[in-house]
């Protein structure tokens, strides 16, 4: 870390980033501030409302409420800088603050990846089982589910910015990107970076995979028991309180299959930025409005702290 530290002062990257000062560039970046701020706003909403209202402590909303924190942090990472470079005109980063992006970047995708592969299963508990659900995720469960998926997103973190850093970087500074991502580094580096690629490799492929592989399985006994229901009115129930899950699992995993599990020879700078862009900036908008709007116990929760700041607010 020393040695990071005394690198920084002279040494850094510049970040292409996505915008120009261009009219058209200005709209698109007030669209993405907007969404940030948006997304600051409702996973906030979602994480206060879950913490603050009984009825919403049970393990799908702990895991929620994990889920929106990741999301929050993963927007904070990311938005601020970009937004910075973008009014002040510079586009540097300091070589300790693209460590540190990385780092945070890694450890939350990784993260959010292994407590959406958990939640699936989560979701077979209850519907296969749900006699005994209360005592299969009880609140040890709960809180081991959520501390292995924080520990194992923060190793991979850890290792990823470690190696990235540790590499020796010279000629050209220009990262084809809109913040300090691996893949985009590692062109920079002086070295045969090949080895440090397949290891990289091997993490994407676990950290995805490993989680996906979860969901599958999950919900092939979850389809499979709801095949043996008789009744039709039953069946629609699990297949609504699956949807949200599903839906927030097809856009994360989706984008981050497109970016990292694509051979080399077909990727690209400018798809990988637009995909960057929908599940760094996008996705932590869509998952509280997924689960939100589409769960009665959250819009509940939010009518009732309405309703006391109005009584509040006449008192």
């Amino acid at each position: 870390m020393e040695m990071w530290l005394n690198r920084s002062s002279t040494d850094g990257f510049i970040l292409l980033g996505i915008f120009s000062h261009s009219l058209t560039d200005l709209g698109l970046f007030s669209a993405v501030t907007g969404v940030f701020t948006v997304a600051l706003c409702g996973n906030g909403l979602l994480i206060f409302l879950i913490f603050t209202d009984p009825r919403l402590h049970t393990p799908m909303y702990f895991f929620l409420s994990q889920l929106s924190l990741m999301d929050l942090m993963l927007v904070c990472d990311i938005v601020p800088k970009m937004a910075v470079n973008f009014l002040s005109g510079t586009k540097f980063i300091s070589f300790v603050g693209c460590g540190i992006q990385i780092g945070l970047f890694v450890s939350l995708v990784g993260s959010e990846g292994l407590l959406l592969g958990l939640m699936a299963y989560d979701r077979y508990v209850a519907i296969s089982h749900p006699l005994h659900y209360p005592s299969l995720m009880n609140q040890r469960v709960c809180l081991q589910i959520a501390g292995s998926s924080w520990a194992f997103g923060i190793l991979d973190g850890l290792i990823q910015m470690v190696a990235a850093m540790s590499l020796h970087y010279c000629g050209s500074r220009n990262v084809d990107h809109f913040f300090c991502e691996v893949l985009s580094l590692l062109k920079l580096a002086c070295i045969d970076t090949s080895l440090f690629e397949h290891v990289l490799f091997v993490c994407c492929v676990l950290m995805l995979l490993l989680p996906f592989s979860i969901i599958v399985a999950s919900y092939s006994r979850i389809l499979r028991a709801v095949l043996h229901m008789r009744s039709a009115q039953a069946q629609r129930k699990v297949l609504t309180t699956c949807s949200s899950h599903l839906t927030a699992v097809s856009l994360f995993y989706g984008a981050a299959m497109f970016i990292y599990l694509r051979p080399r020879r077909y990727r690209a700078p400018s798809h990988d930025k637009v995909v960057s862009i929908f599940y760094t900036v996008l996705t932590p908008i869509l998952n509280p409005l997924i689960y939100s709007l589409r769960k009665r116990e959250v819009m509940g929760a939010l009518r009732k702290e309405l309703d006391r700041c109005r009584i509040g607010s006449q008192h």
